[in-house]
C-alpha cells in the first residue's frame, strides 16, 4: 500500500505542477457524491468516500468535452463496498467520449473498469491508481488445474475482453495515446488496447494480476517501455503444474504490427511475452492471408524471465525481432510456431526446462549471438503433420516449411542438446563439433553455407524512448518460479500479509504467514496441536489433531496488527490404502471386471491423504512413492487406484469433493454419493453428507485414467456443525 500511494503522489504531484503552471484560474473542484457525473470542462473531482454504484453501466463520471484536465484529489473512486466479492464487482468508473483528454491522479477501486476511453485521439492517463478492481475467482489449486481458468483472448472485435474480463485501463479506436506512471494491484488485467496506434505506454506498473498486465489488439506503431508488467499469472502451482492458462505480462493479438517493446520487466507470468497473428488471420473470410499476422514487431531489452509457460511466444506471424533479452528459468524460452524471417539475437537462454528457442513450421530464422546455458534443448527445429493448422487458410497461402533456418555464434554452456531437428526440419549450424545435436533421418543438418547478409539492426525510437523508470531487475529478490504463489484471487504480491497452506499432509497442515507484520496471537483451537518454527525467514505453524482416527476441523487465526487471517480446514487423521495397477479391460464397458483386474495385481500402499497429482506421469513416478511401486515402472495411461479408509467425524453437514482426470467413483458406508465415470478433464465433484450425530464412516474411492493429464484428489469439508 506505502508503494501504491507514493505511485499516486508522485501523479498528483505532476498534476499540481502542471496546473500551477497554466496562468488560468484555479479549477473548479467537483464533489462527486452520485452516479453520471458529466464533465464539460476541467475540473478537480473530489470523491466522496463511499461508494457509488455505476447503475445502468455507463460510468460514474463521463468526461464529453475535447481538451479537457481532471484530476482528482486523493480520495479514492469506489464502486462497491470493501467486503464485495472480486468477481461479481461491476460497471465502469470513469468514461471518455472525447478527444485530447488528459486524466491524473485519480485512485479507482471496486468496478469492472477503472477508466474506459472510446474514439479518444490524444488521451493521456497519468499518475492513476486502480487497486481491488474485478478479478474472477479461480477454481484451480495448489493440488490440481482447473480447466475453467483458461483465458480466451482470440475475440475482441466485440470488446469481449471488457465484457469478460474487465480492465484498469481500456481504450479503444484512438490514435496518439499516451498512459505513463499508473499502477494497478488486486485485479485482472491492467491495460487493453483495442485498434489503438501511434500511441506511448511508459513508466506503469501494472503487476501482480490474474490475466495480463498489457493487452494489445488490432494496434500498430506503438511505443511500451520500461513498464513492469510482473506475476500477471494463473495456472501454475510449483513442481506440481505449470501451465500459464493464457495469462500474460505482454499480449498481443490479431495483426498488431510495428510495435516497439523496449526495457519492461514481464517476469513470472503465463507468458512472458504473447502474440498471436489472430482468428482472422488464419482463417477469417474474405480476408487474403498472404502475409498477415503480427509483424515487424521489436523486442528488445525485456526480461521475460521465469515464465511457467513461455518466456517469448509468437505464431504465424513475419519479420520480427527478439533481441538482447532474458529469458531464464520458464518452461520454453522463444515459440515460435509457422512464423518466417525472424531474428533471436543476443538473448540470454538459460534453464529452461523444455527448450530454448522452439520453432515448429518456421522458416527463415536467425538465431544468432545468444548465450544458451542449461536448456534441455537449446534450439528445437521441427516440421509434424499438424492436419487442423496445415488445412487453415493461412497455412496454405504462406507455407509451413521448416526450411532456411540459421543457428550461428551462439555459445551453449551445459546444455543437454544443443541443436535437435526432426520431422524433415533443416538448419545451418557453426556450433562446436562437441556441441551435442539430435537429427533425425528425415531433417538435414549443414554445417556449411554461405552466411547472408543482414541490415543492421537500427531503430531511432531506442534513442528516443519516454521511458525512465528502471523495471528491469528491480524485483531481483523474487528470482525463481518458486515466488510464485497462486491464492484463489490471483498471484500472491509479496508485500501484503498472507497465510498460506504450504503443505497438506492430511493428518497435518503446514501454514507460512508471508508479509511484512508480525504475529501478534496465533491459535488454531483446543483440538489442534500446533508446532511453530521459520523458514526462509517466515514464520510457519504445523497444525496436528489430538485425537488420531477422527476429522479435525478447525479454523487458524493469526492476529496482526492490522488486521486478522483466518483459514479453516479439516485434519483427517486416518491412513488412506491406496492400489494401483495397470488394466485391460475398459472400466466404462465392464466396471466390475476392471474392479478384478485392479485387486488382482496392485501395487498397495498407505498415505495420510488421498492427493495423487500423477500429471503426465503414472503411479511409479508419484513423489516419495514406495520403492516397490517406483521400480515397478507401471505405465502412465491405463492405469486404476483404488482407495479406502474408515474415519470419525462428528456431527452435522459435510462435503464430501473430489477432483478427478478421468473417472471417479465414491462410495460412503457402500452407498455412491459419486459417480463420474467417464473420460474427461481434471473436474471437481461434490455430494453432501448430513450426519445427526458422530459416527465413523467407511469411504472407497475408484478412479481410472486413460490417456493425457491424470489427478486423483479427496477432500471432506464441513459445510454447517
Amino acid at each position: 500500500m506505502r508503494r501504491l500511494q507514493a505511485g499516486v503522489s508522485a501523479g498528483l504531484m505532476t498534476c499540481a505542477a502542471a496546473l500551477a503552471q497554466t496562468p488560468v484560474e484555479r479549477p473548479e473542484i467537483v464533489r462527486l457524491e452520485r452516479d453520471d457525473l458529466r464533465i464539460e470542462r476541467s475540473c478537480v473531482i473530489d470523491p466522496s468516500g463511499e461508494p457509488i454504484v455505476d447503475a445502468n453501466g455507463d460510468g460514474v463520471v463521463h468526461i464529453v468535452a475535447d481538451g479537457v484536465t481532471v484530476a482528482f484529489t486523493r480520495t479514492p473512486l469506489l464502486g462497491a463496498p470493501a467486503e464485495e466479492p472480486h468477481d461479481e464487482l461491476r460497471g465502469i468508473a470513469v468514461r471518455v467520449l472525447a478527444d485530447n483528454v488528459t486524466l491524473r491522479g485519480a485512485q479507482i477501486g471496486g468496478f469492472k473498469c477503472g477508466v474506459w476511453a472510446s474514439g479518444a485521439d490524444g488521451l493521456a492517463v497519468e499518475g492513476c491508481s486502480f487497486d481491488g478492481n474485478f478479478r474472477q475467482r479461480l477454481r484451480s489449486t495448489p493440488a490440481a488445474e482447473d480447466l475453467s481458468d483458461w483465458l480466451w483472448p482470440h475475440d475482441n472485435d466485440a470488446n469481449q475482453w471488457l465484457d469478460k474480463y474487465g480492465a484498469a485501463i481500456y481504450v479503444e479506436d484512438s490514435q496518439r495515446v499516451t498512459l505513463r506512471l499508473n499502477t494497478a494491484r488486486r485485479g485482472q488485467n491492467g491495460i487493453c488496447l483495442r485498434r489503438v496506434d501511434d500511441s506511448r505506454v511508459f513508466d506503469n506498473d501494472m503487476s501482480f494480476l490474474s490475466g495480463w498486465g498489457l493487452a494489445l489488439y488490432r494496434s500498430n506503431r506503438n511505443v511500451v517501455d520500461h513498464n513492469s508488467f510482473d506475476f500477471c499469472v494463473r495456472g501454475y502451482s510449483h513442481g506440481v503444474y505449470s501451465r500459464g492458462q493464457d495469462s500474460a505480462g505482454i499480449l498481443v493479438f490479431e495483426q498488431c504490427s510495428d510495435n516497439l517493446f523496449a526495457f519492461n520487466s514481464a517476469t513470472h507470468s503465463g507468458d512472458g511475452f504473447f502474440g498471436f497473428a489472430g482468428v482472422e488471420a488464419l482463417e477469417g473470410a474474405n480476408v487474403e492471408h498472404k502475409g498477415l499476422g503480427c509483424n515487424r514487431n521489436r523486442v528488445h531489452g525485456n526480461d521475460f524471465s521465469y515464465a511457467p509457460a513461455i518466456g517469448i511466444e509468437l505464431t504465424f506471424s513475419f519479420d520480427n525481432v527478439f533481441d538482447s533479452n532474458k529469458l531464464v528459468g520458464g518452461n520454453y524460452g522463444v515459440w515460435g510456431g509457422y512464423s518466417r524471417r525472424t531474428l533471436v539475437e543476443n538473448n540470454q537462454i538459460e534453464d529452461n526446462a523444455l527448450a530454448g528457442v522452439a520453432v515448429e513450421h518456421g522458416r527463415d530464422w536467425r538465431i544468432s549471438g545468444n548465450r544458451f546455458a542449461r536448456n534441455a534443448r537449446a534450439v528445437e527445429l521441427w516440421w509434424d503433420e499438424d492436419k487442423d493448422l496445415l488445412a487453415k487458410p493461412w497455412a496454405k497461402a504462406n507455407g509451413a516449411q521448416s526450411l532456411d533456418n540459421e543457428v550461428s555464434s551462439n555459445s551453449f554452456d551445459g546444455d543437454v542438446l544443443a541443436l535437435e531437428l526432426r520431422g524433415g526440419a533443416r538448419a545451418w549450424f557453426d556450433g562446436p563439433a562437441e556441441a551435442p545435436t539430435k537429427v533425425d533421418e528425415q531433417s538435414r543438418l549443414e554445417r556449411e553455407w554461405e552466411p547472408r547478409a543482414r541490415a543492421p539492426l537500427e531503430d531511432p525510437r531506442l534513442s528516443a524512448l519516454p521511458g525512465t523508470r528502471v523495471a528491469v531487475g528491480a524485483r531481483a529478490q523474487l528470482a525463481g518460479r518458486d515466488k510464485i504463489l497462486v491464492t484463489e484471487w490471483g498471484p500472491y504480491d509479496w508485500a501484503s500479509p498472507l497465510l498460506w497452506r504450504a503443505a497438506d499432509e492430511g493428518e497435518a497442515h503446514v501454514f507460512r504467514l508471508l508479509g511484512p507484520e508480525v504475529a501478534m496471537m496465533v491459535d488454531a483451537g483446543p483440538d489442534v496441536r500446533m508446532q511453530s518454527d521459520v523458514f526462509e525467514g517466515a514464520p510457519r505453524y504445523k497444525l496436528s489433531a489430538r485425537k488420531p482416527g477422527r476429522a479435525t476441523p478447525y479454523e487458524l487465526k493469526v492476529r496482526l496488527p492490522s488486521r486478522e487471517l483466518t483459514s479453516r480446514g479439516v485434519l483427517l487423521s486416518s491412513r488412506w490404502r491406496i492400489g494401483v495397477a495397470a488394466w485391460q479391460t475398459d472400466p466404462r464397458e465392464d466396471a466390475a471386471k476392471w474392479r478384478e483386474e485392479l485387486e488382482s495385481g496392485a501395487l498397495w500402499f498407505e498415505r495420510s491423504s488421498l492427493l495423487l497429482p500423477y500429471g503426465n506421469g503414472g503411479p511409479s513416478e508419484l513423489a516419495g512413492a514406495p520403492a516397490e511401486l517406483a521400480a515397478a515402472r507401471l505405465p502412465r495411461e491405463r492405469f486404476g487406484t483404488l482407495a479406502s479408509t474408515r474415519v470419525e467425524l462428528p456431527a452435522g453437514v459435510w462435503s464430501i469433493a473430489t477432483r478427478s482426470d478421468d473417472g471417479v467413483r465414491v462410495r460412503v458406508d457402500g452407498e455412491l454419493v459419486i459417480d463420474n465415470w467417464t473420460h474427461h478433464a481434471p473436474t471437481r465433484d461434490e455430494a453432501r453428507l448430513e450426519l445427526r450425530e458422530p459416527r465413523a464412516i467407511a469411504i472407497e474411492v475408484e478412479h481410472f485414467e486413460l490417456d493425457g493429464f491424470a489427478l486423483l484428489e479427496f477432500e471432506l469439508t464441513p459445510l454447517e456443525r
